[in-house]
């Protein structure tokens, strides 16, 4: 069925493109062929609206696949208006200048075909990188280009159609359990390089997810780069706040990276253990990053202290109260953690678990990540880029994330940070399930 809409469609995008012959050479009255010119520019409008006549809502995923269609019926009109400009137009208009003009007529409107189908999957896309856009954008009329950049990007707008169609569907499916409403609220603690911002959120698509299906969410909002102590303390302050805002007892925490240590500080060491039922650590380096150990052994002190210098200046204009970045950088070293798991122990009462993911190759993710996964995996072994996968286990593990193919899965995906679907994992499903083994423990 599909095939035969797109011909019946293709057979009037032809007629259209030469709307004004076609009647002739079929001796056709004025009255009809004004008819058919009305029809026919009625009909190009609505499907340049709505080129799959969908009644459905105009949604981003309805937009994508729309642009994808477009440029399908650009490609194929362009072979139709090939074959009949050569074996039809000359017989039925014997002067030059008619054919002319109405190839130029045929061009304009298959321009505007393909121009609709590229601005659509250009705006609606989130997952076809900015450089390909680019290239669509400016190279989408360049013969043979064309083909290959416009391939891959209906390819991308399929599969990210689907996978929104997938996402919809779960939800809907799961819409009224609430399978991520756990006893207490969620703080979800951010590691070290970054704060919690409104504009760009440090947890993705992950954040929404969770509170489509149930959950309390509130963030850690300490510093990006400070002593363990110091972050320890803002952490077990935002705490009471939610006990206050929410009327609860206890938290559930979720931490990433270096957000796991200055948890674990908070519980142990500040004073928030009776406030706190479960922490679950993703990617935490427990027993020290090695990577770190090497940057501060190779690097000369007095650029680490430029570079500190520098980072702390723009952190402190970004919101950091008093940014440290070497402190917050030393906390990391093996010899620190392990000095760190002497005296900072885990308390009675509360849940410890730890999720971990590793790469598959070094093309993975990009830069940094790849040529920290490089080193790590000559040192270390399985690791994400930044923390090995036996550096990221504490309490009880339940796991380590990958994919079958050589994308593999980064520090940086655990947090969905790129915002890409990556085939074989989920980022948001993966906090989903933590969510909802924390619901099923009662917590």
């Amino acid at each position: 069925m599909s095939i035969i809409r797109r011909l019946f469609h293709l057979v009037f995008l032809l007629v259209f493109s030469y709307v004004y012959v076609i009647p002739l050479s079929l001796h056709c009255s004025p009255v009809i062929h004004v008819l058919v010119v009305g029809l026919s520019v009625v009909y190009f409008i609505i499907f340049n609206i709505t080129p799959r006549w969908k009644c459905r809502f105009y949604s981003r995923a309805e937009v994508l696949m729309d642009g994808r269609e477009l440029i399908i019926f650009a490609f194929f009109l362009t072979i139709a208006d090939l074959v009949f400009a050569i074996f039809f137009l000359p017989k039925i208009i014997s002067e030059p200048a008619g054919i002319i003009l109405n190839l130029f007529g045929a061009l304009i409107l298959l321009f505007i075909v393909a121009l609709n189908g590229v601005l659509r999957i250009i705006f609606a896309s989130t997952q076809l990188s900015l450089i390909m856009k680019l290239l669509l954008f400016f190279a989408w009329w360049v013969p043979l280009m064309n083909i290959i950049v416009s391939g891959h990007a209906c390819r991308v707008a399929r599969h990210e159609y689907l996978f929104l169609l997938y996402k919809k569907e779960l939800n809907e499916s799961r819409r009224d359990t609430d399978i991520c409403k756990t006893k207490y609220p969620l703080l979800m603690v951010h590691g070290i390089f970054w704060r919690d911002w409104q504009i760009f959120n440090y947890w993705g698509r992950i954040s929404k997810e969770l509170i489509r299906n149930g959950a309390t969410v509130y963030y850690g909002n300490q510093q990006s780069a400070a002593p363990m102590n110091v972050c320890a303390a803002e952490l077990k302050t935002q705490i009471l706040r939610i006990l206050d805002a929410e009327q609860c007892e206890k938290v559930n925490i979720i931490a990433h990276s270096k957000g796991g240590l200055d948890a674990r500080y908070a519980i142990s060491r500040a004073g928030a253990a009776p406030y706190v039922a479960s922490l679950t650590t993703v990617g935490t380096p427990h027993l020290g990053c090695r990577l770190v150990d090497i940057i501060v052994r190779k690097i000369p002190d007095l650029l680490m202290q430029k570079i500190a210098k520098g980072y702390n200046a723009m952190y402190k204009k970004l919101g950091d109260a008093e940014p440290d970045l070497m402190s917050g950088i030393s906390d990391l070293t093996t010899e620190q953690c392990a000095l760190f798991n002497q005296e900072v122990l885990d308390r009675e009462g509360i849940y410890y678990s730890s999720i971990a993911s590793k790469m598959s190759s070094f093309f993975s993710a990009g830069f940094p990540l790849n040529v920290g996964y490089a080193l790590l995996r000559y040192t270390d072994g399985e690791n994400d880029g930044f923390v090995s996968v036996e550096s990221s286990k504490w309490g009880a593990f339940l796991g380590s994330y990958e994919t079958k193919r050589r994308r593999g899965v980064s520090h940086g995906d655990m947090i969905d940070l790129t915002r890409k679907n990556i085939p074989g994992f989920d980022a948001c499903e993966c906090y989903v399930d933590i969510l909802k083994n924390l619901k099923a423990r009662g917590l």
